[in-house]
This record gives C-alpha cells, structure tokens and sequence, in this order.
C-alpha cells in the first residue's frame, strides 16, 4: 500500500511538472502582448476566477502586488452584486478559467466592455466565448488532470499559477524595481526586517533624553530615569550634541567622586560619542555597537546634519526587530 501511493505522488508530480513544461513552446507573441498590456494599466489588474481558478487568482493577484504591479482580486459572483463597482476605467482584467465558459465570468463582460478594459484570459480552451471576447488569450491547457479521475483541477491550476508567476517575474524586471523597494511590501518577512533603517526604531522627539552641559547631576539622574534609556545626551547652547551620559557613566563617577552629585553634565559626560544617521541600515547600527567587544555600547544617539540629536536607538530595539 505504501508503495503504490508513493508512486501515485510520484504521477501526479510527474504530470503537473509536464503540464508547466507543457507551457514552455507556447510562450509568444501572445505572451508579450499580455505583458504590454499589464505594464500599460494606468489603475489597477482586476484578476478573477471562480472555484480552484478563483483560489489561483487570488495568489496571483498577491504576486502581482508584491513586485509592484497594484493588483486586486475580484470574486465574479460579488462582482455581479454590485462589486464590480470597485473596477474603474484604467484597469486591466484578468481572467482564470480554465472552461473559458465560466458563466459568472461571463455574467460581467457587459460592464467590462462598457469601461473599455483590456481582458487578459488565461484559459485551457483558447476558443472558449471568453477568449472570444479577450484582448490577449494565453494557452495554459494540459494534456490531463492529474487526478485519477481526470476531474480535480490539479495539473490545470498549477499551469494557470505558474504562467501567472511568468507574467508578475517578466513585469518585475521590466520595472526599474529595488531590493529596498520590495522590502516597502513586506515588512513582515526577512527581507523586510534585513532593510529597515534607524528612523524605522529610534525613540524620538520628546522620547530623547536631553540635558544641556551646565545642567547639574541631580537634573540629568531625573532626566535619565524619566526617559528610561540607560542614557541622555548632552546638548549646547545651540542644541547640538556636545556628549552623552550612560548608566556607566554615572556608576564610574559615583565610584570616583562621592559628591558627583554637585558637578554639572559637562563634567562627567562622554565627549565626541559614537552617532548615526537616521537613514542607516538598522543592521550597520547594531555593527557600530558590537564594534568593540570589550567595551559594547547599547544606544546610539542619531544627529542630523548639524549634530543635533533626533533620536536614540537602542540595541534592544534593534535584536527586538529582529534587523
């Protein structure tokens, strides 16, 4: 028993592969053409399908986004109720059905072609009514299903979401699209976290612990306790970071002078620490902190052009976002 469902996996993989490779000799003028007019949309890629075609759609639609081409999902049933509202002149359609007979598919076309939409069809049946109807028809029929039966979409779904994939890949590098800008769209992921920057993270505006050089120990220990930093820069007459105060600052000075309390910030701070733009990769920060193993810092004040302090970011911040 085992054996036989493992070769059973082993024929349906075997056809869904043949169905992608399938796709391959078909790959035209028809191809670029669908291309042309994806890059053309002025609005937005209105996919659509119904049941496993709707399913893949929706996947394809979320590709189209993710690489810069502003897509959405639209279920034909819905549409045929009043969501057909959300497609707007300057939008392309694009339709997975493999029948190309879908009838809720069909049931919109009226409003499609009274918008003047490109239609984009990615169908099994390329002299389907909806291919009749479509600017652009690309062939993503196979020779079976890999069901047993021959019923389940399965070979046919995956030929439909791999053309998909072909499309969203050929549109991203025609784009003039960057590692940074990807990462804009997912925030939530790896690549995300790899690209976020200091003003992603840093504590600002009256979050800043900020005393100025004259300010007396007692003043600046208030400050420091307040903003709950570890830390607090140290500020002229003009605002500009002239030092910072740390936890360690404090405790070293205390083991120094018993009456530290009666010196003023400029006495005990750091001159000249180590700052940073808020344009930074978070990552390069937390390189800047670990530069120096005997002695690791864990904030580091960031300074505008005039050395101004605008933020702190601190380690935990940083290991928090996992950057």
């Amino acid at each position: 028993m085992t054996s036989d469902l493992l070769k059973l996996a082993e024929r349906v993989l075997r056809i869904e592969a043949e169905g992608i490779f399938g796709l391959i000799p078909r790959l035209n003028h028809s191809f670029l053409k669908a291309v042309e007019t994806l890059r053309a949309c002025q609005g937005r890629v209105v996919v659509t399908g119904i049941g496993k075609s709707g399913h893949i759609g929706r996947k394809i639609a979320a590709t189209l986004s993710s690489v810069g081409t502003p897509a959405f999902f639209l279920h034909p049933a819905e549409g045929a109720h009043g969501d057909i509202g959300m497609v707007a002149r300057g939008d392309v359609v694009m339709v997975i059905s493999n029948s190309g007979e879908t009838e809720e598919v069909l049931t919109l076309l009226p409003a499609i072609k009274r918008l003047e939409l490109p239609l984009v069809l990615l169908s099994g049946h390329p002299q389907s009514t909806l291919a009749q109807h479509a600017d652009v028809v690309l062939d993503v029929s196979v020779a079976e299903e890999a069901c047993p039966l021959n019923l389940a979409p399965t070979a046919s779904t995956t030929a439909a979401l791999a053309m998909g994939d072909a499309l969203a890949v050929a549109l991203l590098e025609l784009s003039d699209l960057q590692e940074e800008d990807f990462a804009v769209v997912h925030p939530g992921g790896n690549l995300g976290r790899r690209f976020l920057k200091v003003e992603d993270l840093m504590h600002r505006g009256d979050k800043i612990p900020r005393v100025d050089e004259e300010s007396v120990m007692k003043d600046v220990v208030v400050e420091m306790t307040a903003k709950r930093l570890g830390v607090t820069t140290v500020v002229d007459a003009e605002g500009a970071l002239v030092g910072i105060i740390t936890d360690g600052d404090l405790r070293r000075a205390l083991q120094r002078d018993g009456n530290v309390f009666e010196k003023h910030a400029k006495e005990v701070m750091t001159r000249q620490p180590r700052t940073v733009k808020k344009n930074v990769l978070a990552s390069v920060a937390l390189e800047m902190m670990e530069q120096n193993p005997s002695r690791p810092i864990t904030q580091l004040v960031v300074v505008d052009a005039e050395r101004r302090p605008v933020g702190i970011v601190h380690l935990h911040d940083i290991l928090r976002a996992k950057a």
